[in-house]
């Protein structure tokens, strides 16, 4: 095992203080050339690694941005953390990931830990309006991500046109000649679900079709859960608008196992568009969010922020229908 070089030992070799040498490293005091060159060419000579929290007491930054995903097994946020954590790498930051795990006590104190650490920002994915109060108070460069919370004033968001995802899942169910086409609805909490809800609700308006509504949470389980609510709520249905692509795929596996053929006797449309939804057999029809475009822009929010750049505060992000094997297309 390697030794691990502490300031002394470069302050040793360097013959200066300790001190010079945070000075030297955090540029917190005039220092002489001469010494300088001693410094660095000690630090050169050591490979010390100055310790990055100690540096942010210094300069009341870290360089990190933490990020607050409710559910990590979810791999939507898994892939808009990659995004994320891609960006403020390239831009000389690192990401800090914590799973909040849809509970609000843990959010709260993954927030205040951030702040303590002296963290330059926050990318947020919840719905608690006491956590968007604690960010307020403390005024700390923040993005809520894929939803909108409280305190939009001092909070920017960048999120998809979830209204609009919610008309073109339901229209291309009708398209395809589903009559009795059951929204399978997110937590209406979140500003995406209820969005999602009122395209649907549109549409149905608009065409004269039955609105049927289910409760369904975004995990895998929650989906084998909505279809055996669906079977035994409503009659004949022929399309189902999943809250997510996993929901799709669960809802297809609860499907299959109790004898119905996916696209003949009922077809499946999910939201999102994570590589799972393609990479699952058959290939699961779905709306696509730009997530690499989301996370990436959530980044340089909290960047731009943090340089004191103008930026916009609401970032709406256009979807998309990608046709895939659980539905078929009868008419247009």
């Amino acid at each position: 095992m390697e030794d691990i070089i502490s300031i002394k030992d470069v302050a040793r070799l360097a013959n200066v203080s300790p001190a010079t040498v945070s000075r030297v490293i955090n540029g917190t005091a005039n220092v002489s050339k001469e010494k300088k060159e001693r410094v660095f060419l000690a630090i050169k000579e050591t490979d010390f690694k100055p310790n990055e929290i100690a540096r942010a007491l210094f300069k009341q930054s870290s360089k990190i941005i933490g990020v607050i995903v409710p559910n990590i097994e979810n791999p939507f946020f898994g892939e808009i953390a990659k995004a994320i954590e891609e960006e403020l790498y390239i831009n000389g930051y690192k990401m800090l990931l914590c799973n909040s795990n849809d509970n609000p006590k843990k959010e709260i104190e993954n927030i205040k830990m951030l702040i303590q650490m002296n963290s330059d920002g926050i990318i947020i994915m919840t719905n608690n309006d006491d956590s968007s109060e604690v960010i307020k108070k403390y005024n700390i460069p923040t993005v809520a991500l894929d939803r909108k919370i409280a305190s939009n004033d001092v909070i920017s968001y960048v999120e998809a046109n979830n209204y609009e995802g919610g008309k073109i899942a339901t229209k291309h169910l009708l398209e395809c000649g589903c009559k009795n086409i059951v929204f399978f609805v997110g937590d209406e909490k979140l500003s995406s679900s209820r969005e999602r809800l009122e395209g649907y609700n549109y549409i149905c308006d608009k065409y004269t079709i039955k609105k049927q509504i289910i409760q369904c949470g975004y995990n895998y389980k929650d989906g084998l859960k909505a279809i055996e609510t669906m079977l035994d709520t409503y009659d004949n249905i022929d399309g189902i608008i999943a809250s997510n692509d996993m929901v799709a795929i669960s809802s297809f596996k609860a499907l299959n196992n109790k004898g119905y053929k996916v696209p003949d006797d009922i077809q499946i449309i999910g939201f999102d568009n994570i590589k799972f939804s393609e990479f699952f057999t058959p290939e699961i029809t779905t709306i696509s969010q730009p997530i690499k475009e989301m996370g990436k822009l959530s980044a340089r929010i909290i960047i731009e922020q943090k340089s004191n750049l103008n930026i916009n505060k609401e970032n709406i992000f256009e979807v998309k229908l990608i046709e895939r094997k659980t539905t078929r297309r009868k008419f247009i």
